[in-house]
Formats: C-alpha cells, structure tokens, sequence
C-alpha cells in the first residue's frame, strides 16, 4: 500500500511539474514544455540562475566531500578536545 500511495504522488507531481500548452507559447526556445509562467523578463534572470546553480554544486560538492573525508585528524578539531578530556 505504501509502495502504491509513494508511486502516484510521484507520478503526479512529476506530471504538474510539466508545462501546459498555453504556457509552452510563453517560454523561450529552450525553457519550453518544462515550465509554468512567462518565463524571463531579461537576461539578467539567467545569469542569476547560473550564478545559483554554480553555489548549489559548489555547496554539494564540498559537502559530500566533508561527509566522506571529514579530516578530523587536526589536533585542534573539536572532536579531538572532547575524546581527550
């Protein structure tokens, strides 16, 4: 039962997720059939994106990496101070 419940809300949000046809008229050439709306108003909206886009890599990588590698072999990391007391 859970399995089917998971299943439909994913097919249905992935479904509201696509653009409608009347909004497909509205977005760019290479926005069109993934969004709602009216799409970018100047170019400044995409060098926003990208600006965002690269911090959120940037974030996940180093906090994958940190998660795998914690380099904590530092002697004043504060996990160090506390195993020491």
């Amino acid at each position: 039962m859970k399995r089917t419940c998971l299943f439909m809300v994913m097919l249905f949000s992935s479904y509201a997720a696509l653009a409608c046809p009347a909004c497909e008229k509205q977005q760019p050439k290479i926005l069109r059939g993934i969004t709602h709306g009216t799409g970018p108003e100047s170019q400044w909206d995409y060098v926003i994106i990208v600006v965002t886009v690269v911090f959120v890599l940037i974030t996940l990588f180093l906090s994958v990496k940190w998660l795998i590698r914690p380099d904590e072999s530092m002697q004043g990391h504060i996990k160090t101070s506390i195993i020491n007391h």
